[in-house]
């Protein structure tokens, strides 16, 4: 496997991942509005501004795109890997290639954690600094760990 910057011809495959990944994952530790959000927020436009930045890569196995990850600055924006290809490495080797680039001009990586990764973080070295909430329709409540690494050794 190898993870390569993203371009924009990738667009329709990269959301066709992140979408798939959001429906088959995320009902299972939130509700029906909060899946809807995630999906309307990663829309083309919002993934072709992340493949603009520089800061969008993909995985890809041969020719097939199975994950993609995306940083800001030294804040993690996302980690989505195919729910087929879960629990093979997929997403250490993105969250690995995203600390790299972030180590170069920042020592603390942040990101905020939806209910299903807070593990695989944990695992990593993050630790929880905060919790989020944002209000969505019908009163339901999106909740998530705000989590930082150092990323320098002391």
């Amino acid at each position: 496997m190898k993870y390569v910057t993203a371009t924009s011809d990738m667009v329709n495959t990269i959301c066709n991942v992140l979408h798939t990944t959001i429906k088959t994952i995320y009902p299972k530790y939130y509700p029906k509005e909060v899946v809807d959000f995630f999906c309307r927020h990663h829309s083309k436009e919002h993934i072709l501004e992340g493949i603009a930045s520089g800061n969008m890569g993909v995985l890809k196995d041969g020719n097939v795109i199975v994950g993609t990850g995306c940083f800001d600055s030294n804040h993690i924006t996302g980690v989505y890997v195919l729910p087929s290809y879960q629990k093979q490495g997929c997403g250490t080797r993105i969250i690995n290639c995203l600390e790299t680039e972030i180590s170069k001009k920042h020592d603390v990586a942040i990101l905020d954690a939806s209910l299903s990764a807070v593990r695989l973080y944990e695992q990593r070295g993050y630790k929880t600094v905060g919790h989020g909430i944002c209000e969505l329709e019908n009163d339901v409540k999106l909740v998530y760990e705000i989590m930082e690494k150092n990323l320098r050794e002391d």
